[in-house]
């Protein structure tokens, strides 16, 4: 195996604690709309973009007016009531500490849209620490479509071989398997073990993945 180069990084249930607040906002403007968007079910669909979340659903087409307008007002929403609330996973920036020590470039690889994205970054303070983002404004398509993890991939200039991806949901390792890169899980998001089959390895979070990272697929290749 080639040395790695780089790590694909997502960051709503990866590096903050977001996912349930996704899907409350979510969950809040559907049902007031008179779609049924219950909690649960959007829950489970956490990790794809509104691309996906909203057809699978309200059956509407993406990219229709109604649910542009849908889209507009969950961000909204997020923005004014849920992004206050999230905190990010102890120990965050330690881990990305210990990856760029080791040499890695760090390239965020997520479904957010650019303008939710770059404060979700401040509340872990992993600005200083990354080479590259992507979000949803790179991609046509969101995950588990692997648009995204291959414009990270450009962005980083490397190969699939030299890059792995961390994150939290089906999503995440399968538009990454998509791409031909291997996903290190983590139960952070939610998510059973069953779920995230198919990913290298799984840790509980950030600071368990950091407390094993001397026998992790970090060191390993390095």
């Amino acid at each position: 195996m080639k040395p790695l180069k780089a790590v694909l990084l997502d960051v709503d249930g990866t590096l903050v604690d977001s996912n349930d607040a996704h899907a409350q906002a979510w969950s809040e403007v559907l049902q007031h709309n008179g779609y049924p968007g219950t909690f649960e079910r959007v829950r489970e669909l956490i990790g794809k973009g509104g691309d996906k979340l909203i057809p699978e659903i309200t059956g509407l087409a993406d990219g229709s007016h109604e649910a542009k307008r849908l889209t507009s007002e969950r961000s909204a929403l997020f923005a004014r009531v849920y992004l206050p609330q999230i905190q990010p996973f102890p120990r965050v920036e330690a881990l990305l500490q210990r990856l760029r020590a080791a040499g890695l470039d760090l390239i965020v690889a997520t479904s957010a849209g650019a303008e939710e994205l770059r404060p979700l970054l401040e509340i872990c303070n992993a600005l200083p620490y990354l080479q590259h983002q992507t979000s949803s404004d790179d991609a046509d398509r969101s995950k588990p479509d692997p648009d995204i993890i291959q414009a990270a991939l450009r962005k980083a200039g490397c190969s699939a071989g030299e890059a792995v991806m961390i994150g939290d949901t089906p999503y995440d390792v399968q538009a990454a398997a998509k791409a031909n890169v291997p996903t290190i899980a983590l139960r952070s998001g939610g998510h059973p073990d069953h779920a995230l089959s198919g990913a290298l390895a799984i840790y509980d979070d950030v600071a368990h993945l950091l407390e094993n990272f001397d026998t992790s697929v970090f060191a390993l290749r390095h």
